[in-house]
């Protein structure tokens, strides 16, 4: 993880930033960059810290020790109101008594400015809710009181827009319309967006840097494919969709590949992908990435090969079936294939062989655990 270095734009840096409860840590001795004009995710399960450093860069919590600077200029016990920080909530906080537009319109009559006409309309027109400026929160639906709540923010012209859980509260659809409205919106206007969540799917759809959090510290930051195709620890291989999980013992480099063996023969993975040199370790395979086929039959784009498995349980989810398949030294492997109809489904019982490309697989320390992080999911 990259510590935070001297920056000349306005970049949100964290140093070694710690809270302490009375009876633990939630926040251990953090460094993070957020660079200007990012859209940036702290992705981790509750209790992970996520909400406890946004309150922090917010001014909600005061840091034990550490600090937060925007650009050069240090915050750590600035005043909330005095950071140019907006915070946008779960729970919207609207006010319930005043239409959209005053809700809007908030936060520059108190702070003095005269004519707001002007800057309210182009938010709401940002927002796309031009047409609901006289309405009471109470008449609209939870995904434009959302937006209200975005444009109440954004109003202020922050540095840095934080966002708590901000689409918990919405269904599943309107959630995933949200998403994209969200992302159009913070490229619309260039801020910092920090968005706080548990929802691998909500980080991967939006930011272009995802932090994924455990127990207060980061596990590993990238953009989204990197976090997702190469995970460096057990934790964000199992948080971050899902994994199989094989034990193995690594032989050595080939190459630019690491040869393991596995109970079913031996598999390769690429350099870049093997995050353990000798000993055990555990090699990861994405179940999208595991290609089936009946025993004896061919299998497309073969890899490395494994026979004798059984298809266990079948889950038809539309756009993919996901096949559970017992493998020959008793573990249970997945596998999703997506329905393009090019053959039937294979029943529960069908014997079938197994097959992944190499440049697919990766490679973690057999010292982590390898259900980490599938309880929390």
């Amino acid at each position: 993880m990259t510590s935070p270095t001297q920056g000349t734009s306005r970049d949100l840096r964290l140093s070694r930033l710690t809270k302490e409860f009375a009876t633990f840590t939630a926040v251990k001795s953090l460094d993070l960059v957020v660079p200007q004009g990012e859209f940036f995710a702290l992705l981790g399960p509750s209790g992970c810290g996520k909400t406890t450093t946004l309150r922090m860069v917010a001014g909600l919590d005061i840091p034990t020790s550490g600090s937060i600077h925007l650009g050069d200029t240090d915050v750590t016990y600035e005043k909330p109101y005095r950071r140019p920080v907006n915070t946008v909530f779960q729970n919207y906080a609207l006010f319930p008594h005043l239409n959209i537009f005053d809700n809007v319109a908030f936060g520059l009559k108190r702070r003095g400015v005269k004519d707001v006409k002007q800057q309210v309309a182009d938010m709401l027109e940002l927002v796309e809710l031009t047409s609901q400026a006289y309405k009471k929160p109470a008449q609209m639906s939870g995904g434009q009181q959302q937006r209200v709540a975005l444009a109440r923010a954004l109003i202020n012209k922050p540095e840095v827009l934080l966002l708590d859980e901000p689409l918990g509260a919405l269904d599943l659809k309107l959630r995933r319309s949200m998403q994209l409205e969200l992302k159009r919106i913070q490229t619309e206007v260039g801020l910092t967006f920090v968005h706080v969540t548990h929802d691998q799917e909500e980080a991967m759809t939006m930011a272009d840097t995802i932090a994924v959090m455990n127990q207060g510290l980061i596990e590993q930051m990238g953009a989204p494919t990197e976090l997702y195709e190469n995970p460096r620890t057990t934790f964000v291989a199992n948080f971050l969709g899902q994994s199989n999980l094989i034990a193995a013992e690594i032989e050595g480099r080939e190459g630019d590949h690491v040869k393991v063996r596995m109970p079913g023969g031996i598999a390769s993975v690429r350099g870049e992908r093997a995050h353990s040199d000798t000993g055990k370790g555990w090699l990861g395979i994405r179940p999208e990435k595991v290609l089936i086929a009946e025993a004896g039959h061919p299998i497309d784009a073969p890899g490395s090969v494994f026979e004798g498995g059984y298809v266990t349980e079948i889950s038809f989810v539309g756009v993919s079936t996901q096949y559970t398949v017992m493998m020959p030294w008793g573990q249970e492997i997945m596998a999703f294939e997506q329905n393009t109809g090019a053959r039937h489904m294979l029943p529960v019982g069908t014997k079938v062989d197994v097959s992944w490309r190499p440049e697919f697989a990766f490679l973690l320390d057999a010292s982590q655990d390898a259900k980490a992080g599938i309880e929390e999911e």
